[in-house]
């Protein structure tokens, strides 16, 4: 009985500081920013001098059609996203784990460099990259003849060119996690696969996939936290324009916190993109439970 107790202890001994630091700088920024939400008054007044509105901004911020445009965006940014990177890093991971490819190690740090760049630093490149009169893309579409593209000017083209920013800079990321989950997979399976006269794509559609869930509801639902939270290449690139085409969620609450101080809503719309993500990310979980 002592020895439990003394075990049990020494791992409440080794949880604590990882705890205490989610705690503190996790938690306690929910509970804070949740308690703001039910408030109104400046982001420059103290804490004290809030007043008590109840769920007030939540029903102001419902009542805006830019908040709903900034929703509406946001959930169709990660959709597309998805719909994108998810093939294609299944695709790539499925390429790079072939042993007879040659500098396949290469390729797979080549992919992932992008990741490891600063996202206002890739925002700032891909900025040159989309310029539309000296642009790098409009030059070359000049030479197969297609006239010029406005890109991040054009409300049909901006949030398309954002989704395209991010597909560069984010693939590399999820075909490590895609390689991650082909290296659980048993040999013995394939071998035995093979042996049945099982071709290369059944092997793939039969085994790998359903064998690859685990690590492809892990891709999904990073994915979809990542997308829904995009903040970076919009402050940098778009602020929200054109008209309103790129305006996100994130952006939109920044912009109501810093640039007009309505703490209160601010918080509210983050408190609502909270349990966007929360709810998706439980829901996709359950669905790949039950496949």
């Amino acid at each position: 009985m002592k020895r439990h107790r003394s075990y049990a202890l020494s791992n409440v001994g080794f949880l604590l500081p990882g705890l205490g630091l989610l705690a503190i700088f996790v938690v306690v920024p929910i509970i804070l920013t949740a308690w703001i939400s039910l408030h109104r008054g400046s982001m420059a007044v103290p804490y004290s001098a809030l007043k008590w509105v109840g769920l007030h901004n939540y029903t102001l911020i419902f009542q805006q059609a830019n908040f709903k445009t900034a929703l509406m965006n946001v959930v169709l940014y990660s959709v597309a996203n998805i719909v994108i990177i998810l093939p294609l890093a299944i695709l790539l991971g499925l390429f790079l784990s072939q042993k007879v490819l040659k500098g396949r190690n290469f390729l797979r740090a080549l992919l992932f460099i992008p990741y490891m760049i600063p996202n206002v630093a890739v925002a700032i490149v891909w900025g040159y990259l989309y310029a539309p009169q000296y642009g790098p893309l409009n030059q070359m579409l000049g030479w197969l003849h297609i006239p010029a593209q406005n890109w991040l000017a054009s409300p049909q083209q901006a949030m398309f060119s954002l989704i395209i920013l991010n597909v560069w800079q984010t693939l590399g990321y999820y075909v490590v996690m895609v390689l991650a989950g082909l290296t659980e997979i048993p040999q013995e399976y394939y071998e035995a696969a093979s042996i049945d006269g099982a071709g290369w794509f059944q092997q793939q559609l039969h085994l790998t996939l359903p064998l690859l869930k685990r690590a492809l509801a892990f891709v999904v639902v990073i994915m979809t936290i990542n997308t829904l939270q995009i903040f970076d290449p919009v402050y940098v690139l778009t602020q929200g324009g054109p008209i309103n085409a790129t305006n996100v969620v994130a952006y939109h609450m920044y912009v109501t916190a810093f640039n007009y101080g309505q703490a209160g809503p601010a918080s509210a719309m983050a408190m609502v993109l909270f349990a966007i993500v929360l709810i998706l990310s439980l829901i996709q979980l359950r669905l790949f439970r039950s496949l």
